[in-house]
């Protein structure tokens, strides 16, 4: 069991997530099977991945693996120690030029997701594919099994993008969260205050920068002053400020550390200080803005 109790948030359709993820993002197939299963004995329960990663097999392998171990060694089943997981996983843009297309790659990713028997979040991983696209995979999406994809959500989207879901006359469920870059330096005020205002929560992916800002002076500053590390400073101000951060570590150790998170809290002061609402600086895709 994870070695500090992660909290959870309720989606808008009741369902409750982990708010803290397993971010999969350039973990190579070939490693990707190991890491995840060393970063479920390590207690993670949250993993995030997407077609376009190209190792979603090895991800809900990884997690499969531990789920039997787990089994065998507690005498539970299967499916009571996989209700303790939460699996997410994105559509492509391939997969999102009709209803049949996306239907298609639904079950793509459903077999990918193996012996996880179910998806618990799919998204939609860009709005790229334009907004007639965008409104028939989002059709097929919530057309969908489910009992095998539990909820649904978007990524990388905008305000207008979200508007033109929640306005079309065919919806029937809401985008349960969207999946952006968010950091101090990437705070997207615009988008928060707009998800938040229509029950959409919201994920952070790299939420560590890709370790671009860990030599801040002030987040330095603030690391030492509470005597942890930069990169549990920035998870736990996605944390206070309600996000649903998703690090991503090849390290046991940092792995094991990124869980210190839930065992103290910045001052309003430190959250202030180190929140920069003015900056854009992603450093990622942006694509928040397209057509």
């Amino acid at each position: 069991m994870p070695p500090t109790k992660i909290p959870f948030i309720t989606l808008n359709n009741k369902t409750k997530i982990p708010q803290l993820g397993f971010g999969t993002y350039l973990i190579p197939a070939s490693k990707a099977h190991e890491l995840i299963y060393k970063a479920c004995k390590q207690g993670y329960r949250h993993f995030d991945t997407a077609a376009i990663t190209k190792n979603e097999v090895e991800v809900s392998g990884g997690i499969v693996k531990f789920i039997k171990e787990e089994a065998k060694q507690t005498g539970s089943s299967f499916d009571e120690i996989r209700k303790q997981f939460y699996y997410t996983t994105k559509l492509w843009n391939d997969d999102c030029t009709s209803h049949e297309a996306a239907t298609k790659g639904i079950d793509t990713c459903l077999q990918k997701a193996g012996e996880l028997q179910y998806i618990d979040l799919l998204l939609i991983h860009s709005p790229l594919m334009g907004p007639k696209n965008r409104i028939a995979t989002w059709s097929a999406m919530q057309d969908y099994d489910t009992s095998k994809v539990r909820s649904i959500g978007i990524s990388n989207f905008g305000v207008k993008h979200i508007e033109q879901l929640l306005f079309w006359d065919g919806l029937k469920i809401k985008p349960v969260l969207n999946q952006i870059e968010i950091s101090p330096w990437v705070m997207r005020q615009g988008i928060v205050d707009f998800c938040k205002k229509n029950e959409i929560a919201l994920e952070a992916y790299s939420p560590l920068t890709h370790a671009k800002k860990l030599a801040d002076p002030e987040l330095v500053d603030i690391a030492k002053k509470n005597g942890i590390s930069p990169t549990e400073v920035l998870l736990k101000w996605s944390v206070q400020k309600g996000f649903i951060p998703l690090p991503k570590s090849t390290s046991t150790e940092h792995m094991a550390s990124n869980f210190n998170i839930f065992n103290h809290k910045l001052s309003e002061e430190d959250i202030l200080k180190l929140s920069h609402p003015e900056a854009h600086q992603p450093t990622g895709w942006e694509c928040t803005e397209c057509d």
